[in-house]
This record gives C-alpha cells, sequence and structure tokens, in this order.
C-alpha cells in the first residue's frame, strides 16, 4: 500500500512537471514589475535627453544673443532663456553657489575674450573677463521633468554650456594731415617727394589736389599689386607678406579701378619717375586683420577698407626712406630771408602698427617719427642798432622731431542696429618738441636716441669796422597730451569719410614764435665769454624782431613739410573709412 502511494505522488509530481498550462502568466506576473519600472526608466530617461537637447539649442541661444549685446550680458541671458520657456531663471554670480531645485534654472554668466587663432589651444581660446569683451560664456543648470522613475533613479541635473563670440571691426588710419598741405607751394612738395623717392618729381598743383581728394580701394589696390609681384591663387595676408618698390606700389594704386584721372595720371608719373630700389615691407604700411585671410577677388560683408591715395603713397615713401637721411637745397620764397637749408630724416612706426588697419577694438595704427632741421639766414642789412654797434647777420638753426601719432580703437558699438555704429578711437597727438640751436649731426637720423642741444650762433655784430662780437643763445619747446583724446565717429562719419582731429592741449602759440620768445642770449667779445650785458641790451632788440619777422612764414614752410609726411605739429588725424559691428557665432 506504502508502495503504491509513492508510485502515484511521483506520478503527480511528473504530470505537473510535463503540464505547461498557465506557466506564462506566471512569468509575467513575476516580471511585470520589473518590465514597468525598466518602461519607466526609458520613458524618463528619453524625456530627459529631450530636455537636456532644448536646454543645450537654448544656452547656444543665449550665448549669441549676449554676445550681440555685449555691455548687457546678464539681462541678454534671463531675457531669452525666459521668453523660450525656461521656468525661474536665476543668474549665479561670482563666489555664490545655487543648488539646481525644481522649478528652477541656475545659469552663469561670463563675459571675456575670444581669440580664435589656430596657434591657442582650445581650452585657452576663451579668456573670462578679459577686455575688451568680444565673448560670452553661458552655463546651465537645471532639474528636469520626470514623469514614471523619479523613486527609482537619483535625481539628474541637467549641465549645459556655450560660448558665443562677436567681433566688431573697423578701417581707420592716422596722420592723414593732407587736407591741410598748402598745395600752392608744389616745388616744396615736389622736393620732398623727390627727396624721399629718389627722383626728379615735378607735379603740379592739379596733381597734388588730385591726389589728396582722392580714395583707394585697398583690397583692389592689393589684387593689383599681386599681379605686378605675379602672386596668384594667395590670401590678401599672403601679398601683404611680401615687399615691394613705391614705383610698384603707386603703379598698383594707379590700377585701382575708379580713381580719378588726375589722380592716375599723378601716380603713374610718380611710378615712372621714382628710382629707389628699397623694397618696403607691406605689412607695416596695411594690416587688414582677419579680412586677410580672404581669397583675392573677395570682399568682407558690410565693411569697407579705403585709403587716402596720398596718405598711402607718402607712408610708402616714408617707410622707403627708412631712417636715412634727406637733405634739401629750398628756395623758401620768405622775405628778407637769404638762403635755407633743410634736412628731414623720417622713421619707421614700431613694428605691427602700421598706418592703416582693418582690425578689432586694442587695435593701434601710428605715424612714423619725423625730425626736421631747418638753418634760416636772415639779411640784418648790416643795421645800426646805436653806440658803433651794427648787426651784419642773424640766423634761426631750428630743429623740430615729432614723434610718432597714435590712434587706438577703443570701442564699436551698434545699440539699436548697423544704423546706430559709433567708433571710438582713443588719440595721441605726437609729441613735439621744438629746438633753437646746434646740434650733433651724427645722432640726427638715429632716432634710439635723443638729440643733444647747444648753444649756436644766432646773430654776428661788428663793434665800428671791426667784426669782435657773436651773439650766441638756445632755447626750447615741447608740447604733449598726458591722456589720450576720445574721438567719435557715427555712421554719417563714416561714410564720408570725415577727418576728425586731436589737439596737443598746451599748444597755445607757434612754435617758431614761441622757441623765438623764450631766446636766452649771450654775448662773446673775441671768442671769450665776457659780461657785456649793456652790449647785450643794444643788440637783443633788433635780433628778436628779425626772428619774429620770419617766423610766421617758417612756421607755413614746417607745417607744409610735416603736412605732406602726414603729420603736424601738435595734432594728429583720425579717419574711419569702414566699421561693422559684425555677427555672433557660437565658437565653443
Amino acid at each position: 500500500m506504502a508502495l503504491d502511494a509513492r508510485k502515484g505522488a511521483g506520478w503527480l509530481a511528473r504530470s505537473m512537471m510535463r503540464d505547461r498550462k498557465a506557466n506564462f502568466a506566471v512569468m509575467t506576473a513575476l516580471s511585470a514589475p520589473v518590465a514597468l519600472a525598466l518602461a519607466a526608466v526609458a520613458i524618463d530617461e528619453a524625456s530627459i535627453y529631450t530636455e537636456r537637447r532644448e536646454a543645450q539649442a537654448m544656452v547656444d541661444l543665449a550665448a549669441i544673443t549676449a554676445a550681440s549685446n555685449i555691455d548687457n550680458v546678464q539681462t541678454a541671458v534671463v531675457t531669452t532663456l525666459t521668453d523660450n520657456g525656461m521656468p525661474g531663471v536665476v543668474v549665479q554670480g561670482p563666489g555664490q553657489t545655487i543648488p539646481a531645485v525644481v522649478g528652477k534654472t541656475v545659469v552663469t554668466v561670463t563675459p571675456g575674450r575670444y581669440a580664435g587663432a589656430s596657434s591657442v589651444n582650445v581650452g585657452q581660446r576663451f579668456q573670462a573677463g578679459a577686455a575688451p569683451y568680444n565673448a560670452v560664456h553661458v552655463t546651465l543648470r537645471k532639474i528636469p521633468n520626470r514623469y514614471f522613475a523619479s523613486s527609482l533613479i537619483p535625481t539628474p541635473v541637467i549641465g549645459t554650456e556655450a560660448t558665443a563670440s562677436m567681433t566688431p571691426q573697423a578701417t581707420f588710419s592716422v596722420g592723414s594731415r593732407l587736407l591741410s598741405v598748402n598745395t600752392s607751394n608744389s616745388p616744396v612738395l615736389n622736393a620732398l617727394l623727390g627727396g624721399l623717392l629718389g627722383g626728379n618729381i615735378s607735379l603740379s598743383v592739379m596733381d597734388y589736389n588730385g591726389l589728396i581728394s582722392a580714395d583707394v580701394s585697398v583690397l583692389s589696390f592689393v589684387d593689383a599689386l599681386a599681379v605686378q609681384l605675379n602672386l596668384t591663387g594667395v590670401t590678401y595676408s599672403d601679398v601683404l607678406a611680401s615687399k615691394a618698390t613705391v614705383g610698384q606700389v603707386a603703379t598698383a594704386m594707379a590700377n585701382v579701378p575708379g580713381l580719378g584721372n588726375t589722380a592716375k595720371a599723378a601716380l603713374q608719373t610718380i611710378a615712372t619717375k621714382s628710382t629707389s630700389t628699397v623694397k618696403i615691407p607691406l605689412s607695416h604700411l596695411i594690416d587688414l586683420g582677419s579680412v586677410g585671410s580672404l581669397g583675392l577677388g573677395q570682399r568682407p560683408a558690410g565693411l569697407g577698407v579705403d585709403a587716402s591715395a596720398m596718405g598711402m603713397l607718402t607712408a610708402a615713401a616714408g617707410l622707403a626712406n627708412g631712417s636715412k637721411q634727406i637733405d634739401l637745397g629750398l628756395s623758401a620764397g620768405i622775405p628778407g630771408v637769404l638762403s635755407s637749408t633743410l634736412a628731414i630724416a623720417v622713421g619707421e612706426p614700431p613694428q605691427s602698427t602700421p598706418w592703416l588697419t582693418v582690425g578689432e577694438v586694442g587695435t593701434i595704427v601710428r605715424t612714423a617719427q619725423t625730425r626736421i632741421k631747418l638753418v634760416v639766414k636772415i639779411g640784418a642789412g648790416n643795421s645800426n642798432v646805436g653806440g658803433g654797434i651794427t648787426l651784419v647777420s642773424v640766423s634761426l638753426p631750428l630743429h623740430v622731431e615729432v614723434a610718432y601719432a597714435e590712434a587706438k580703437l577703443a570701442d564699436i558699438s551698434c545699440p539699436t542696429g548697423p544704423g546706430s555704429i559709433k567708433v571710438t578711437i582713443a588719440t595721441r597727438p605726437g609729441i613735439v618738441e621744438g629746438h633753437l640751436g646746434d646740434s650733433s649731426s651724427a645722432g640726427f637720423a638715429d632716432f634710439t636716441s635723443k638729440e643733444t642741444f647747444s648753444n649756436t650762433e644766432v646773430a654776428a655784430v661788428k663793434l665800428l669796422i671791426i667784426p669782435v662780437l657773436s651773439v650766441v643763445g638756445s632755447a626750447a619747446f615741447d608740447m604733449a597730451n598726458n591722456t589720450p583724446t576720445t574721438l567719435t565717429f557715427n555712421k554719417a562719419d563714416i561714410d564720408a569719410k570725415t577727418i576728425r582731429t586731436a589737439y596737443t592741449q598746451n599748444f597755445t602759440q607757434s612754435l617758431t614764435t614761441s622757441l623765438v620768445s623764450d631766446l636766452s642770449l649771450t654775448a662773446n667779445l673775441l671768442g671769450l665769454p665776457l659780461n657785456l650785458n649793456s652790449l647785450l641790451g643794444f643788440v637783443k632788440p633788433p635780433v628778436v624782431a628779425l626772428l619774429n619777422g620770419v617766423a610766421a612764414p617758417v612756421d607755413s614752410l614746417l607745417t607744409n613739410l610735416l603736412g605732406a609726411l602726414g603729420v603736424r605739429l601738435g595734432e594728429a588725424d583720425v579717419r574711419v573709412t569702414g566699421a561693422t559691428c559684425g555677427r555672433a557665432v557660437l565658437v565653443q
């Protein structure tokens, strides 16, 4: 009986093992919670992924908007995120730690400067807080929405970031003091250009007026220059990395489309007459900035790149001359002046600071340093000044040094769009020093050191019939600005290519007149410095009167000479010929 029972139990077990009815129901009941949990996690993960992508898109948009409003970045970010549905936007300031909670979006907004050069590591291209600002870095943290799996997985935090940059640019130059050149004195200008270019230049007043009034497209000029240099398939920067003679520069300018016939003919004459074989580094003349990366024939959108024909020519001539000295014998045409000799030395502006540039905020342009030595012999007419004293001759040995004038692009803004563009230039007029005295000729063309001056013979005097007395003296004068002058250009100014001028503030009278009025004279008898105050009292008034009589025309002569070189005593002229606020783009 017991055996039958055991057999019955075994049979029952085997029967149950063979019978699979309702197994799937059991398995489904056991696995359903796991499947539901996995489905909940998958749905929430997909939702979080979608929300993260939306958050990244919003951060990208906020960074671009902030870069376009660099002066008000926080407001731009908050407004952009709020308008696009981000809940409870809160800006986390420096040193703060705001935790992300449901219903709150925590953002950080960091302005700085972005440099996109390939030579800079990607992680170092954005410099937080570096001025002037041209970029914004935005980060965002928030708790995403969860629908089913909030009790199964830890609370996630979405974190996204973006960096956007906008690069405003302007085309500007310094030292275009050409509208003030007295073109009626064309022999002086011809002599100066001839000395710079190494040829016999003979241009008329009409020729100079044509050059002064003409502007050339700089990019068209570089296109034409590339043809002369046999450069093809290259960028503008590749052309400017080469060298050319002033004759080649003048020829390329003459070939720019749209140039007036008078200016074109004058440039062709200069190109033909120029005998200088010195090749100038074109990068010292023009810097096109990021525009230089364009291929020949291409043009930047919304940015004009024009320059003064006369300004470019004289800047190139100055670079070709380098620091060499030009000696000219001038017929000054000044009443009472017996003769005049002139020496000019033109240096270079510091490297990487050309005469004209296309650049961002912070870019600097400079003119070259210039030294002028003008010795004027004045006829005294054997003036009897009393007491048997006769004034035989008077000399005016005048030395002028103009350090480079500087213009720095301080700001470009478009408060309400491209039509409201405003360009601000911080300008320092060239420091001017004037001396009446003798200097060492050996150091005249050496711009690495200051000239030294000593007393010079200003007048020769004879007592009765014996030439026993010389009047010696010296004077010094300088003018400078300690702080830059701010010049502002709006769209109308830029379109009209208006010239604005920064003046040295303490310039109250003409240079020559100031030197003459400050002249300190002493007398030497038979070569010995004796106390001759009473005798000097007779001599000094007529000497000063003769010097004052030629002061104004000598000032005019100096103004013409310096104006032809692109500089002016105590002044710096700046012109902006193109500007754009650019377009904000994502960079990281």
